[in-house]
């Protein structure tokens, strides 16, 4: 029995999909399965913040009469998945990772979960995060930390740590993330699995308080690419109240369904690649030697790779800048008020945009308009961009922030996340990739980068280095039995 709940668990949300659609499996059995493993491996991992197993169980059941029943089942009928607790979910709490809300229970859905669950998937939990989403370590004063799947000692990585856990051991095929500087694609290159930022816009937030700002935007975890475009299509579309979204639509899943025939293959695919954007930020030598073997298979795949990049002076100080304004107007008032109950990180992040004038503002918005029209300008050029998805390898738990990259000092803690937060000050779509590992060796990731609303090209390149090597490898928790002891024994099998 046990070898067949594994068997589903290790498979692709898009084969379940078929498997349930055929009656072949049942939602209940999936979920049953889900929580199984969620009960073998939470304890140790610490991905999930809480679970609804019995609403899961009854919302399993309600998806088998309909498919038994005959009805039009939706594009996620019965599979589970998972929520960042960011993200607001009736029948769950949305802590924030904070105790100033531990207690908070949403009355509405999110609008990307209301459209999760109008195509059928079954929201399991929710999962942990840093206070607010601010940080480099998935803990905070709740819950954590969450534990990479790989070693128990090193992080998750910030802040969608607990979403890319669940996904990357099997406890869920799909969970929904956020990310401002790098949250989705950071633990995605961490632990091993595939992360999806798309265009900001298209998932449309209309409850967010600043409509028109689109350096966060929600994405997608998954175990493989065409999953994540799977889930992609449902959450995605506009809304009236959300002005950014109604910029951006694409039909990505159903083309990548329809293509066929390698993209390097007739030469149309241009690729550039650059380790550091020209020396904007530093990178770990282990990173750097894994990016330049994961840049020779991709020039095997989708043909000659140039080592070029677009001009992104002034980048880091403009995002800096930004962000701190945002997380100032959005949480200032609650730091001034309890930040005694807040975690020294999270405070830290808020007041950096204290006393960032409208002129420093304006000026960063300016700086952020020259770089999206030089990004313009050099993707006329060439279709992808491949760049690291992190400048550093998974630390330890107990390191509060990165202040140095192999004996370079960092300005500030968020300067390791330069490699992903200047994609953001962009906002075009990007995906990352796992770059092919020995058995055994921690994962790191490769981000591809496309022009906005290019995510069919996007996700059909990283579809193709995904069959020549890029893909999720199953951590130790997963692939030993889980009553092996070790350093990454998981509870036992009982």
């Amino acid at each position: 029995m046990k070898d067949a709940l594994n068997d589903m668990l290790h498979q692709p949300a898009s084969e379940l999909r078929g498997q349930l659609a055929e009656g072949r499996i049942t939602s209940l059995a999936l979920v049953e399965a889900s929580l199984e493993r969620i009960a073998a491996l939470n304890d140790s991992l610490q991905a999930f913040i809480c679970v609804d197993a019995e609403g899961a169980r009854a919302a399993a059941e309600a998806r088998d009469r309909e498919q038994r029943a005959g009805h039009t089942l939706g594009a996620l009928h019965g599979l589970p998945v998972a929520v960042k607790d960011v993200t607001d979910a009736v029948g769950l709490p949305t802590t924030k990772g904070s105790r100033l809300f531990a207690y908070n229970r949403p009355e509405r859905d999110e609008l990307s979960v209301a459209r999760l669950k109008a195509a059928g998937a079954i929201v399991l939990g929710k999962t942990n995060t840093p206070e607010f989403a601010f940080g480099a370590v998935c803990t905070n004063h709740l819950c954590g930390p969450t534990a990479n799947p790989w070693d128990l000692a090193l992080s998750s990585g910030g802040s969608s740590g607990g979403s890319a856990v669940a996904v990357a051991t099997g406890m869920v095929p799909l969970a929904q993330g956020t990310d401002f500087g790098g949250s989705v694609r950071t633990p995605a290159a961490f632990c091993g699995c595939v992360g999806l930022r798309p265009t900001p816009g298209t998932i449309a937030e209309p409850c967010r308080p600043r409509g028109w700002s689109m350096l966060s935007t929600q994405g997608v975890l998954a175990r493989n690419v065409r999953d994540a475009a799977l889930m992609m299509s449902v959450m995605q579309g506009p809304h009236a109240d959300d002005p950014s979204s109604s910029r951006t639509m694409t039909d990505a899943y159903s083309q990548i369904e329809a293509s066929t025939g390698a993209l390097g293959a007739s030469g149309v695919v241009r690729v550039a690649a650059s380790l550091t954007l020209g020396g904007a930020y530093h990178v770990a030598n282990p990173i750097g030697t894994a990016f330049s073997e994961a840049v020779e298979r991709v020039a095997m795949l989708l043909g000659r790779v140039e080592w070029r990049h677009p001009d992104v002076s002034e980048g880091v100080a403009a995002f800096k800048t930004l962000r701190a304004a945002e997380s100032w107007a959005t949480f200032g008032a609650l730091v001034n008020a309890q930040e005694q109950h807040l975690s020294a990180s999270f405070a830290w992040n808020v007041r950096q945009g204290e006393s960032i004038s409208a002129s420093q503002y304006l000026h960063a918005e300016n700086t952020r308009t020259t770089l999206y029209r030089r990004f313009q300008a050099f993707f006329s050029q060439v279709d992808l961009l491949v760049l690291p998805a992190t400048s550093v390898m998974p630390f330890p738990n107990t390191q509060d922030d990165v202040w140095e990259i192999d004996g370079h000092a960092c300005e500030s803690i968020i300067d390791y996340l330069a490699c992903t937060f200047l994609v953001s000050l962009v906002g075009f779509p990007t995906v990352c990739l796992p770059v092919p590992r020995e058995p055994g060796e921690p994962p790191v990731g490769i981000q591809l980068v496309a022009k906005p609303g290019k995510e069919h090209l996007l996700l059909q390149a990283a579809m193709q280095l995904e069959a020549g090597g890029f893909h999720h490898q199953w951590p130790p928790c997963v692939s030993k039995p889980l009553t092996e002891r070790g350093p990454y024994a998981i509870g036992d099998s009982s």
